[in-house]
Order: structure tokens, then C-alpha cells, then sequence
């Protein structure tokens, strides 16, 4: 893999694209995750207006620090990069406490709406500060098993490292001196109050859900873990599908009309 090339291509795509936007540059979430760390790193190489954005909402002290450090070792480095903190931790009380208690209870449908409101938050200041919100999902989130919060996470302009796997995120963050608290740190979405990590939700960790995305051999050749994760890769590619494919629309008969 060549990591700097890899790098540069990005980093010239992104400045493409914003130059054509005609847009000033680029605004990230910032949750203390390599994939995060990754992307505003590339987005702050190519010289244009990046805005660090640390939206915490009842965050772990572990997630929050990490955040924290990225942040202002990437404002030490770049000096278009701009940073803001919104802590949403009250408007995210309050929208909970307008619910129904059962909603209130659905601790997954809580989960997601944390990643719904900060989405609200990036376009809100990303508007104002004539930026593209950058979508920070790697190839097995937004691909493989549909990791990501539709309208959430998931709703972003531009997604300039999924077709990389999370194996070569940290390649390429390793490659950009990502700071190594962030490098070392077990992948999370940062929407649990436990800090679960991605792989306690899943079931399997990203390396193994790489092999099975790329799978092609016969399932009876293999050992009874990798028949697990073929089936928790193939369950949650099929239970996310309405995530990673096109809005269904029902097309009228031109008869019809």
C-alpha cells in the first residue's frame, strides 16, 4: 500500500472538489476515533478552511480526551485549521425528556439520536462557515455492514475515506503522525454512555469483517469462527441494505398518470 500517495490523491480530490463547490473549505466532527482523526488530517493538508468541531454529549472521559488532543495537536499544525466545542449534552436531555418513556428506554434509538443531532449541528455551522460537512465512514462501515446512523453520521457531502478499510485508515493515520493515544485506542462510535467499543456491538473486529467482505471461497472450508463472522457480516449486510443503497422510490406506470 502506498500510504503517502494515498494521501496526496485524497487531499488533491478534496481540494478539487471544494474549488468546484465554491466553498471555502471543510467542517468534521470530531469524536477521539481514528476515522475522524484521519480525515480532518487530510482535509487541514490541503491548505483550505477546516473547522474541528467536538460536539460532546454525555461523552466518556477516555473519548473526550482523545477529542481533545487531536484537536489541538492538529491547531498546533495547521494553521487553517479552526476548532469549536458545543456541548450537547443539555439539548440531548431535553429532547430525551419530550419522548415517550418507551422511547426514552430504546437505548439504541437514543444512540442514533445522538448522532442525529450532532449531523443538525455540522450543517448548521458548516452553512454559516460556507464548509462541506465531511463524512469521516470507512469501506466496511458504509459498505460492509452499514455501521453508521442513517441521517446520522451517515448524512454528510462528501466521504473521502470510504473505500479505504479501517486497516488502512490506521495505516494512512500512522503515515500522517495521528496522535498515538488515537492510533492505540479500540474503535468506537462514542454513542454509548459505557463506551462500548465498535467490536462489543458487532461481534467481530474490523480485520475479520475485512476478510469476510472480501470472502469468496467456499463457507464449509472454513473454521467455526470465521463461519461466525461470515454470518454476522452477511446479517448485518442484509439487515443495513436500506443504509447503504439508493432511497427506494415506487415508480407510477406512465398509464397510470
Amino acid at each position: 500500500m502506498k500510504e503517502k500517495e494515498i494521501c496526496n490523491f485524497i487531499e488533491a480530490w478534496l481540494n478539487d472538489y471544494v474549488e468546484k463547490a465554491g466553498l471555502s473549505g471543510f467542517i468534521i466532527g470530531i469524536s477521539g476515533g481514528i476515522d475522524s482523526a484521519l480525515t480532518s488530517t487530510l482535509c487541514a493538508r490541503t491548505g483550505k478552511k477546516t473547522v474541528l468541531l467536538n460536539m460532546p454529549i454525555r461523552q466518556t472521559s477516555a473519548e473526550y480526551g482523545r477529542a481533545k488532543e487531536h484537536i489541538e495537536d492538529l491547531k498546533q499544525k495547521y494553521s487553517n485549521v479552526e476548532t469549536m466545542e458545543i456541548d450537547l449534552t443539555s439539548i440531548f436531555g431535553l429532547f430525551e425528556q419530550t419522548l415517550p418513556k418507551a422511547v426514552q428506554d430504546d437505548h439504541l434509538s437514543m444512540a442514533n439520536s445522538r448522532a442525529r443531532i450532532r449531523m443538525t449541528t455540522l450543517y448548521a455551522v458548516g452553512q454559516t462557515n460556507k464548509c462541506l460537512v465531511v463524512g469521516t465512514g470507512n469501506k466496511i462501515e458504509d459498505f460492509g455492514v452499514g455501521f453508521f446512523t442513517k441521517y446520522g453520521d451517515g448524512g454528510v457531502d462528501i466521504s473521502p475515506i470510504a473505500d479505504l478499510t479501517k486497516t488502512e485508515v490506521k495505516k494512512l493515520a500512522t503515515e500522517l503522525n495521528v496522535v498515538s493515544s488515537i492510533l492505540l485506542a479500540k474503535p468506537t462510535d462514542g454513542l454509548w454512555e459505557d463506551g462500548r467499543s465498535d467490536e462489543d456491538q458487532l461481534g467481530a473486529s474490523y480485520p475479520e469483517l475485512e476478510w469476510a467482505m472480501n470472502f469468496k471461497g467456499d463457507s464449509d472450508s472454513v473454521t467455526e469462527r470465521e463461519k461466525e463472522v461470515l454470518n454476522i457480516y452477511k446479517r448485518y449486510n442484509r439487515m443495513n441494505k436500506h443504509k447503504m443503497e439508493p432511497i427506494p422510490v415506487c415508480l407510477i406506470p406512465s398509464n397510470l398518470k
